[in-house]
């Protein structure tokens, strides 16, 4: 059985506020062989990705990071797309943030 440690890393997107739009919250989980460099969540109506929200950081193996999107939207569905230090990406497309609770990568 795998050990996951919580890693000091917590992602916020800050776009723009509103009291009406709920942040979501999930968990981003490293279950692959190789460093995550790289993170982007994106609004699924978007043509572009977000910046990294790791910011110049990394997330090990067997880590984990919570994540707070506040960008004043009111849609939950999103784009993401994880970057290794491998040089693999992977890109997931359509999910429903509101819904769900932890995304993991994995080999």
């Amino acid at each position: 059985m795998k050990m996951r440690a919580a890693a000091a890393l917590t992602a916020t997107v800050f776009m723009a506020t509103s009291a009406l739009a709920d942040d979501l919250e999930f968990l981003v989980v490293n279950d692959s062989s190789a460093d995550l460099v790289e993170f982007n969540v994106s609004p699924a109506s978007s043509s572009d990705w977000e910046g990294n929200l790791l910011r110049g950081g990394y997330l090990a193996p067997d880590y984990e990071a919570d994540v707070v999107i506040a960008d004043g939207l009111s849609t939950c569905i999103y784009d993401i797309r994880g970057a290794f230090h491998d040089g693999s990406s992977v890109e997931d497309f359509g999910l429903d943030l509101c819904d769900l609770g932890e995304y993991v990568f994995t080999d």
